[in-house]
């Protein structure tokens, strides 16, 4: 990585690690179970207050607080790995299916609280968020690109296919206030690399592209991750 583009990744990194362990690389979670908790409520705040909290969730919410909004049923505790699989954090998963688990649907209350030690009192992030939970500005899992620009006007991010691929450089949009609280990345439909080759190697790499660069357009570029810094 030359000089620059390595000073680039380091202001990125900036935004990731508040705390090293807030770079870490979730585990795949899949679960089709519906809730079978009878305390368990229809979630109705699904709000994002990025650095703030995440619906009920806080920098203060430990995981008997989860326990308590939510029904231990609904948690499954695990390990994740840290960046490049060094270290390992501990962390929650919460499974909010609601209604009838049918595709999608059956993820979109679900997130992952990191964890800032294996006593769970101190949440670091929350992560893996499904596309319920949404910002003030109605930013979410699946907010196609186009919208994205309309909400935080044109903005720069990394080029896809790397650790970084997709981050959003907030410090560049409306939403530069977000910065260090929020992290957002965005991909390609899944086909997109073999169905438009050209365009997807255009704009991969480490390298930082505007989010106006025509080689987007035919891409599919959702928003796949939310990352909340607490």
């Amino acid at each position: 990585m030359n000089p620059s583009i390595k000073g680039i990744a380091t202001a990125a990194l900036a935004l990731l690690l508040t705390n090293p362990a807030t770079s870490v690389v979730a585990l795949p979670q899949k679960t089709n179970q519906p809730p079978t908790d009878a305390r368990s409520q229809p979630l109705k705040d699904t709000l994002i207050v990025p650095g703030e909290r995440v619906g009920p969730i806080t920098r203060t919410t430990t995981k008997q607080d989860l326990v308590k909004l939510f029904g231990a049923s609904h948690l499954v505790d695990k390990t994740i790995s840290g960046p490049e699989g060094m270290g390992s954090f501990a962390a929650t998963q919460v499974n909010l299916n609601q209604g009838r688990c049918l595709t999608t649907s059956c993820f979109a209350y679900t997130l992952l609280v990191v964890w800032s030690d294996n006593t769970r009192t101190k949440p670091l992030d929350v992560r893996n968020l499904g596309s319920a939970w949404k910002t003030r500005e109605g930013i979410g899992v699946g907010t196609p690109l186009s919208e994205l620009r309309k909400k935080l006007g044109n903005f720069k991010l990394y080029g896809l296919a790397w650790d970084y691929g997709g981050t959003i450089l907030l410090d560049t949009s409306k939403l530069s206030r977000y910065q260090g609280k929020l992290i957002l990345r965005v991909d390609a439909a899944p086909n997109a690399a073999e169905k438009y080759p050209n365009d997807y190697r255009a704009v991969s790499g480490d390298r930082t592209f505007s989010s106006s660069n025509p080689h987007w357009k035919h891409l599919g570029i959702r928003l796949t991750e939310i990352i909340i810094l607490l």
